[in-house]
C-alpha cells in the first residue's frame, strides 16, 4: 500500500498534467421522503438534500487546497426520483424537479442526478409519469439531470422504453431550442447502469447503497497521454504491451490520489466512502483528451483502422490500474469518448475522420458509449430508437454498461457547428446515415430478450 507520503509525491508531479478530482458525488437515498401530498414530499427531499449536502461544497474546496489538486465538480445524486413519484401527477413531477434544482443552487453543487427511472423489463405508471415529464422538467430547470435504463443482461431490450425515448429526446431538445437543445445533454439511455456511478448526467444512488455515501470520479487523461509520450519519447525499443503497462501504472497512481480526497471528505463529512472511479473522462482543454491519446498511441487519424483496438487496449489497462489500486473500484473504470467534450475527436468528426459507425464500434471496448454527439435536428424520433437500440445490444451482448447521450440540435444538418459551452464544450453536428430505414424494426416494439447466457443467473 502506498503511504500518503508516496502519493503527495504523485500528485505533485503530475501537477502540471490536467490530474483532478472530477467529480465528488454525494448519494443520497430519498425513498424515506414519500409523501402522498406534493408540498409534504418536496419539503421532505429539500430538507434531506440540505442537511446532507449543505457543507459538502466548502469540505471539497478545503481538501482540494490542502492538498494541490482541485475538485472540479461537486454534485449530488438521488435514488430514482420515479420511486417518489407512485400516485402522484405530472404537476407533482415538475415540481419535485424545481425543489431538486433549487437545493442544488442553494448547495453550490453544479448538478444533481437521480430523476431517474428503471424500466429494462417494463414501465410502470410512475416510470411513464417521470420519463413523460422530461421535455417539460429539463426545460424548466438548470442542474437536473436524467437517467432511463432500457435494457440489462438479464431482462433484454425494452424496445417499447426505447422507442418512447426515441419520441422524448427530440421534444426535449426543441423545448431546450435557444440553447441548442441542451436540455438533450442532460439525458443519458442506459443498459446496465451502475449502481454507483458519479458522473453526469447518469449518476444516481441505486438499490443496495448505504444512506448516503461519498463517491469519487477521478480522470486523467492528460496524465496518461503525458506518460506515453514521454516514455515513447525516451528512445526505448517499446510494444504496445510496453505502453500498455504505463497506463495501468499511471492509472494506479491516479487512482490512489483520488481516493485520498474522497475518504477525506467522506470523513469530514461523517459519511462512508463508497467508491472511487477512475474514468478518462476528458474536457474541451487541450492536453485532456482521450483522443490525444489514441494518437499518442500511434493512431494519426482518430477513426482509422485501429481505433477501437487502440481504444480497448487503454480501457484494459485502465481498469487493471485502478482495480490495483483500490479495494473500492466502482462505476465504470475506463475510458469515455464523449465527442464534443473531447477537442480531439470534435475534431475528427469535423474532418470526417470519425463516422457516427466507427463510434459505435470504438463504444463496444470502452466504458460507457455513444456520448455527448450533436446530431440533425431532423433525425426522426424513430431513427433516434434504433441508434439507442444498436447501442443497447452492444451493452447487453457484452455485459458491460452501454450508454446513448445524443442531442439532435434544433434546426442543424449535419456539419454545422455547435457551441455548448463549458465542461459539455462544441461539435460538429454529425452525418445519420440511412435515416428512416430502421423504422419498421422500431415499430414492431415488445422486448428483444436477454441472451441465453443469463438465463438462470
Amino acid at each position: 500500500m502506498l503511504r500518503t507520503e508516496e502519493i503527495l509525491s504523485t500528485i505533485r508531479m503530475l501537477h502540471s498534467e490536467h490530474l483532478d478530482v472530477r467529480t465528488v458525488t454525494l448519494a443520497i437515498n430519498v425513498d424515506d421522503c414519500s409523501a402522498t401530498s406534493c408540498d409534504t414530499l418536496c419539503r421532505k427531499v429539500y430538507d434531506k438534500v440540505m442537511s446532507l449536502a449543505g457543507n459538502l461544497v466548502e469540505t471539497c474546496d478545503n481538501i482540494g487546497r490542502k492538498y494541490g489538486i482541485p475538485v472540479t465538480n461537486k454534485r449530488i445524486a438521488i435514488s430514482p426520483a420515479s420511486r417518489l413519484l407512485a400516485g402522484h401527477g405530472r404537476a407533482t413531477a415538475l415540481e419535485l424537479a424545481v425543489t431538486l434544482d433549487r437545493a442544488a443552487e442553494r448547495c453550490g453543487v453544479d448538478l444533481v442526478g437521480g430523476f431517474s427511472a428503471h424500466v429494462q423489463k417494463g414501465i410502470t405508471n410512475s416510470s411513464d409519469l417521470l420519463m413523460e415529464s422530461l421535455p417539460e422538467v429539463l426545460s424548466h430547470t438548470k442542474r437536473v439531470c436524467s437517467a432511463i435504463n432500457v435494457a440489462s443482461r438479464k431482462a433484454g431490450i425494452n424496445m417499447d422504453a426505447v422507442a418512447k425515448m426515441g419520441r422524448l429526446i427530440p421534444q426535449i431538445a426543441q423545448a431546450t431550442a435557444d440553447s441548442r437543445g441542451f436540455g438533450a445533454a442532460k439525458l443519458v439511455v442506459f443498459a446496465n447502469v451502475p449502481e454507483d456511478n458519479p458522473f453526469m448526467a447518469g449518476a444516481s444512488m441505486g438499490t443496495g447503497e448505504p444512506e448516503a455515501t461519498i463517491n469519487i470520479g477521478v480522470s486523467g487523461p492528460g496524465v496518461i497521454c503525458s506518460a506515453l509520450k514521454r516514455r515513447i519519447e525516451s528512445g526505448e525499443k517499446l510494444t504496445l504491451g510496453d505502453l500498455a503497462e504505463e497506463i495501468k501504472i499511471t492509472s494506479f497512481r491516479v487512482t490512489r490520489s483520488g481516493e485520498l480526497i474522497g475518504r477525506e471528505v467522506a470523513d469530514e463529512l461523517g459519511l462512508p466512502f463508497g467508491i472511487v472511479d477512475l474514468s478518462l473522462a476528458p474536457t474541451p482543454t487541450i492536453g485532456d483528451s482521450v483522443g490525444e491519446i489514441i494518437k499518442a498511441l500511434g493512431i494519426a487519424n482518430v477513426g482509422a483502422p485501429g481505433s477501437t483496438a487502440a481504444v480497448a487496449m487503454l480501457n484494459d489497462a485502465v481498469k487493471k490500474g485502478g482495480a490495483f489500486a483500490s479495494s473500492s473500484v466502482g462505476g465504470m473504470s475506463g475510458a469515455f469518448i464523449p465527442v464534443s467534450e473531447d477537442s480531439t475527436l470534435a475534431q475528427a468528426v469535423a474532418d470526417g475522420q470519425l463516422v457516427l459507425e466507427k463510434l459505435e464500434a470504438m463504444t463496444s471496448v470502452c466504458s460507457v458509449g455513444l456520448d455527448m454527439i450533436a446530431i440533425p435536428g431532423d433525425t426522426s424520433p424513430q431513427t433516434i430508437a434504433a441508434i439507442i437500440a444498436d447501442e443497447m445490444a452492444i451493452g447487453v451482448i457484452n455485459n458491460k454498461t452501454t450508454a446513448v447521450r445524443v442531442i439532435p440540435v434544433p434546426g442543424a444538418k449535419a456539419g454545422d457547428f455547435v457551441e455548448f459551452g463549458g465542461l459539455f464544450g462544441s461539435a460538429t453536428v454529425i452525418e445519420i446515415r440511412n435515416m428512416g430505414a430502421s423504422d419498421a424494426f422500431v415499430n414492431f416494439g415488445g422486448r428483444i430478450p436477454a441472451p441465453i447466457q443469463s438465463l438462470g443467473n
